[in-house]
């Protein structure tokens, strides 16, 4: 591990850290999930009490089936839940197809059974690409949801709003690029806005009028920088737009898209889990090798490494995004260990290897004092979240299918989206 130099402004940031939250993150007391890892992105229900033990004969409250595979999680608000589906081709453990079979579709269920409210179809904007690697296929943008439209990217095929109903009301092309890593960076809304990160196909950042699809502002420049925007509200009332990129962390003003701010990360590849943030300051993780994270501080102008990067660390990970709690981040890092470190200096506190947790797309979920990490098999760690490692038990799924999405809460539940079904955990 190589730790950059102290700053001086460390001393600032533990200020900052202890000061209350200031963040968009991670004390949401309501019951909805209306984005990619909740309210603010940072993967955190700070009062669900969910239970720790589930199978496909205990504590599952529904097992619904979908109309067809993929990596979105769901996102709920109130008593529905949307999920982003593809079917028709190259759908994993079935026959590759025909391309031109290949449909789109958004989902809603009832959160309280699990019962199909409606599935609305989408035609592609084909050709679309052969295969996607690993298979996670051509629906791997988790929606957003507010109390009018529900919000789908389906990357080259765009951005799509329906009402809660199920109605196309608006579809907007953002670009026609594709990647042989498939599209999977999600949407996110900000006043009027609906902003989402298509650096694959365009590599832009572009903001959009929720209500009409008209483009707003235009972002350029962001190659290879695969995970969804963070917004960030800093102590003095302004909010930062943040993503992650190779060479740098960029911060934008999310009203007109001018870049404020940026900082070097030292990380030389592609950048896939998203900024988690607190009370102003920032981790940033990604790339396979070297350094593959970096802490700083929001809020500065111009290139801010010396003033406000904290610390850079080889101990991150590539996919998975981390969790803030207590002055401490945790994640699992690319050969399946738990890691544990200081925020605001990058000191490791511990690295355990997690039996059973093969491969992990899925990025964690903290939910009350329990962190749940979510393999690609099924398999669900769960882990007392704290200064020491403490697995208190794992749970199997075993319906032979994959598991790429990040699970919700709302409530009490957890919903877990495996690629034939959506599972509801908790009580009724």
């Amino acid at each position: 591990m190589r730790i950059t130099p102290r700053n001086p402004i460390l001393f600032l940031s533990i200020c900052t850290l202890l000061a209350g939250s200031m963040s968009l993150s991670a004390q949401d007391k309501s019951v909805d999930w209306p984005q990619f890892r909740g309210l603010g992105g940072q993967g955190v229900s700070a009062n669900a009490k969910l239970p720790i033990r589930w199978s496909q004969t205990e504590n599952l409250a529904w097992k619904t089936a979908l109309p067809g595979a993929g990596s979105s999680s769901p996102v709920i608000l109130g008593d529905k839940v949307f999920v982003a589906c593809y079917s028709g081709y190259n759908v994993p453990g079935k026959p590759r197809g025909d391309m031109n079979q290949l449909k789109l579709h958004l989902v809603c269920l009832s959160r309280s059974t699990g019962k199909l409210i409606w599935d609305t179809e989408v035609a592609p904007k084909l050709p679309e690409q052969a295969s996607v690697r690993d298979g996670h296929g051509y629906a791997s943008s988790t929606p957003c949801v507010d109390a009018e439209r529900v919000y789908a990217y389906f990357g080259k095929s765009g951005m799509i709003a329906f009402d809660h109903v199920g109605k196309q009301l608006w579809s907007t092309d953002v670009g026609s690029r594709i990647n042989g890593f498939g599209s999977g960076a999600s949407p996110i809304l900000f006043g009027d806005l609906v902003i989402v990160n298509a650096s694959i196909e365009s590599d832009c950042i572009i903001a959009l009028d929720k209500k009409t699809g008209t483009e707003k502002w235009r972002a350029k420049g962001f190659r290879e920088a695969f995970n969804t925007p963070t917004l960030v509200l800093l102590k003095w009332g302004k909010t930062e737009l943040v993503v992650g990129m190779p060479a740098k962390v960029v911060g934008l003003d999310p009203t007109t898209g001018e870049q404020l701010w940026s900082c070097q990360n030292d990380i030389n590849w592609y950048i896939v889990p998203s900024v988690v943030a607190h009370d102003g300051t920032l981790w940033s993780f990604g790339g396979r090798s070297g350094t593959t994270a970096v802490a700083l501080r929001a809020g500065g102008r111009g290139d801010v490494t010396k003033s406000h990067r904290l610390w850079t660390s080889k101990k991150g990970g590539n996919v998975s995004s981390p969790v803030f709690h207590q002055g401490r981040v945790h994640w699992l890092n690319d050969k399946e260990t738990a890691c544990c470190a200081d925020a605001l200096t990058g000191e490791m506190i511990y690295e355990e290897r997690v039996d059973r947790i093969d491969q992990v797309w899925a990025s964690p979920v903290l939910a009350g004092d329990k962190l749940y990490f979510l393999s690609r098999r099924g398999v669900t760690a769960v882990l007392a979240v704290g200064p020491k490692f403490e697995r208190l038990v794992t749970n199997d799924l075993k319906d032979g299918n994959i598991f790429n999405a990040t699970p919700a809460i709302a409530g009490d539940n957890l919903f877990i989206r495996s690629d034939l079904f959506l599972y509801c955990v908790g009580g009724k």
